[in-house]
């Protein structure tokens, strides 16, 4: 077991320079000069040079790269454009943000899609099987921003039972574990949670009803075991599949929510990138693709170090 997560760590560097190296070039293949909000009206030739040779612009993009990457290794990753303010310190918060929204998202999805797809796998062929397919495919279906807005305005306005947007008491942006930040967050999480609560219900639902056709269930049938038994192994064997699926849609949703987290006003990375798209604060946008980047390819070996507890089969693939 060690030397297979020993083996996957290692598999993971590579991958890490890759994104890197993009988030790096993001700023130089970006439309413009990317120096262009720093630079004063009407700034003479000098100048623009002078600002150039600050910000490190003159020199051959591997020089860059490097002293770059050296800044990002130590938690350096430059200065904001809007708020001059240390891109770690904005980008740190809004990840924390986002992880508390995607992860109630997830284990919304997960525990609604396990329990649909469940059901489904076992009365597969059934109108209980077609009638949870016919809502697992709407809800992937559903775009984010529409069921958002939908949400809004039934729950928000016309109801006027939960907040519409913000985060925490009156909208304060400080998440903490009262009812007043709970309610903040149910229509944002629900929102989220639809489109993974329908991939998960079908992924099982396939999953579990190859796993009850396999010769072991009958094996265990016909030796007598409760069916209570036969249960815990048939999940058991979806397990890893099931575990793949929900790594990467939290991974999706840590960088996907960006139009959600808009309509909701949630300061989150999708609002924190949006804001940045708008006012070509590139450093903000560098820094909060590469923290969410990184947060993907770490969630994605958890996955498979965690489907080995499973499935210890895949550790000999």
């Amino acid at each position: 077991m060690a030397v297979y997560i020993l083996r996957r760590v290692i598999y993971t560097i590579p991958i890490a320079i890759g994104v890197s190296i993009v988030c790096f070039l993001l700023i130089h293949i970006a439309p413009g000069d990317p120096l262009s909000a720093v630079m004063p009206e009407g700034a003479s030739a000098a100048i623009i040079a002078q600002i150039r040779e600050a910000y490190g612009f003159d020199r051959p993009l591997p020089v860059q790269y490097l002293k770059w990457l050296g800044h990002v290794v130590t938690g350096d990753f430059g200065m904001s454009i809007t708020t001059r303010r240390p891109v770690l310190g904005e980008v740190l918060p809004a990840v924390a943000n986002t992880m508390i929204l995607a992860s109630t998202a997830v284990l919304f999805g997960f525990v609604t899609g396990c329990v649909l797809g469940i059901i489904a796998g076992y009365t597969a062929g059934s109108l209980t099987d077609r009638a949870v397919t016919a809502v697992a495919v709407t809800g992937v279906s559903i775009p984010h921003y529409w069921l958002g807005m939908v949400l809004v305005v039934i729950f928000a306005v016309n109801l006027g039972v939960l907040p519409a947007t913000g985060m925490g008491s009156g909208g304060s942006g400080n998440f903490a574990l009262d009812w007043a930040s709970l309610r903040s967050l149910i229509l944002p999480a629900i929102t989220l949670s639809v489109i993974p609560a329908g991939i998960i219900a079908r992924s099982v639902r396939a999953t579990i009803a190859e796993v009850r056709k396999h010769e072991f269930v009958q094996t265990l049938y016909a030796k007598g075991l409760p069916g209570s038994r036969v249960f815990v192994h048939v999940v058991k064997n979806a397990m890893p599949t099931v575990l793949a699926i929900m790594g990467l849609q939290l991974a999706q949703l840590l960088g996907g929510s960006i139009l959600v987290e808009t309509v909701f006003a949630w300061p989150g990375t999708g609002f924190l990138m949006n804001s940045a798209i708008f006012n070509r604060d590139l450093p903000i946008l560098q820094g909060t693709i590469l923290t969410l980047a990184m947060f993907f390819i770490v969630i994605n070996l958890l996955v498979d170090i965690a489907q080995t507890a499973f499935d210890p089969r895949i550790k000999r693939s």
